[in-house]
């Protein structure tokens, strides 16, 4: 079997040449793709063809793919989480330095100076003192939110002496376990604010963090603090943060998403969206895409999916494999079962995984399955996709 997969951005190379051509059919202009590839492209206003049936993005966000039409289609959405996060870490460290010693505004006086010779040193010598900052050892940091980016800050920032702060009631175990043993926790983003001379917001952008940092909340922050933003612009309030810049409570704001708001203010340090413009990054995620499309087309599994479970089911020798995404529903693995059985497909292995409104299940059938058992699974009511990848061999993956 041949799959083909659409690229609608550039993807690294690296990325693209672990899907070997034998199998792979890769191009930036296809009809009927298996799989799409991409990094920015916003595929709200696209036509996305019926026979897709996963889709990954190099990257951690997905807000331009349409995810809840997607999951209604039963179609996969990938993602790369903490493929970027060192390159995001490092541009958060670098605000972190550009803020603590006005290296912005004092690079914009010597740029603006017209004098020569001794007069520029005099001048120079004059105006120093206006860009005086402070030193990060000692000064707090608080982390919102503790996923792979936001736990390299923190230890990063541990290692540069200061003191800092976390908060992540949904932080994972694997996050928790290499997070540095001498970061605190807050019980809430109010206290993290509260206690913070510097604070760096790494939460994903959905409902409840949409204007997360409002007036309300920017009035908790400690006189002169500094508040850096490389997730996404719309967690943050822009005219209540340009407000609280005018009154002092603001020293800096530092984020990776320029606006016609932001643009020259003094106090902004803005950046063009450079959160993961790195080869490094570029190369990482487009890798682990292709790895995580390459599992899911061939063998069934899925690893970082936005809307579907996390399923892993090792190959069972000799057996072949089906493949059912429905809604999650009583009866569901009930039905599937009861139609193999009366096609006299035994069942090697089953695994059925849910999350939120979709179920995904795996089945290891003893022989080959035949088209009509494929059609009835998928007129079973609630079934939105059924592939049949037949002897996935362990190899495969």
């Amino acid at each position: 079997m041949t799959f083909k997969v659409q690229t609608l951005n550039s993807i690294s190379s690296k990325g693209l040449d672990r899907l070997p051509r034998d199998k792979y059919e890769i191009a930036s202009e296809l009809s009927t793709p298996d799989a799409i590839i991409l990094r920015s492209h916003n595929m709200h206003d696209m036509a996305i063809p019926d026979t897709v049936r996963a889709i990954g993005r190099a990257g951690a966000g997905v807000n331009n793919i349409p995810v809840p039409d997607m999951t209604k289609r039963g179609v996969a959405v990938f993602n790369a989480p903490g493929a970027n996060a060192n390159a995001v870490k490092e541009l958060v460290l670098s605000g972190l330095l550009l803020s603590s010693r006005n290296l912005m505004s004092a690079w914009r006086y010597v740029e603006e100076l017209t004098s020569t010779g001794e007069e520029l040193k005099k001048e120079v010598e004059a105006g120093k003192k206006r860009f005086k900052g402070v030193e990060l050892p000692g000064r707090t940091l608080g982390v919102a939110g503790l996923g792979a980016i936001g736990v390299q800050v923190a230890n990063a920032a541990r290692d540069l002496g200061m003191s800092v702060l976390g908060f992540d009631p949904g932080i994972t175990v694997n996050n928790a376990w290499r997070l540095h043993a001498n970061v605190s926790q807050a019980l809430s983003v109010d206290e993290l604010l509260s206690r913070s001379d510097f604070v760096s917001l790494h939460v994903p952008l959905v409902d409840d963090t949409r204007g997360l940092i409002d007036a309300k909340r920017l009035k908790l922050m400690r006189k002169n603090a500094v508040l850096l933003n490389f997730s996404r612009a719309e967690i943050v309030d822009e005219d209540a943060v340009l407000g609280a810049l005018e009154s002092g409570r603001l020293h800096y704001y530092v984020c990776d998403f320029p606006s016609e708001k932001l643009r020259g203010h003094p106090s902004v340090i803005t950046l063009p969206h450079l959160g993961a413009s790195t080869d490094e990054a570029e190369d990482n995620s487009a890798m682990m895409i292709a790895d995580q499309l390459r599992d899911y087309l061939e063998v069934g599994n899925i690893r970082n999916s936005v809307n579907f479970p996390e399923a892993i089911m090792p190959p069972t020798a000799n057996a072949h494999r089906i493949v059912v995404v429905n809604h999650n529903v009583p009866n569901m693995v009930g039905q599937i079962s009861s139609t193999l059985a009366r096609h006299e497909l035994n069942i090697a292995d089953l695994l059925n995984k849910s999350k939120g409104e979709i179920a995904y299940t795996l089945v290891d059938v003893d022989s080959e399955a035949p088209e009509a058992v494929l059609d009835e699974l998928k007129a079973i009511e609630g079934v939105l996709c059924v592939r049949y990848l037949g002897a996935v061999g362990s190899e495969a993956a």
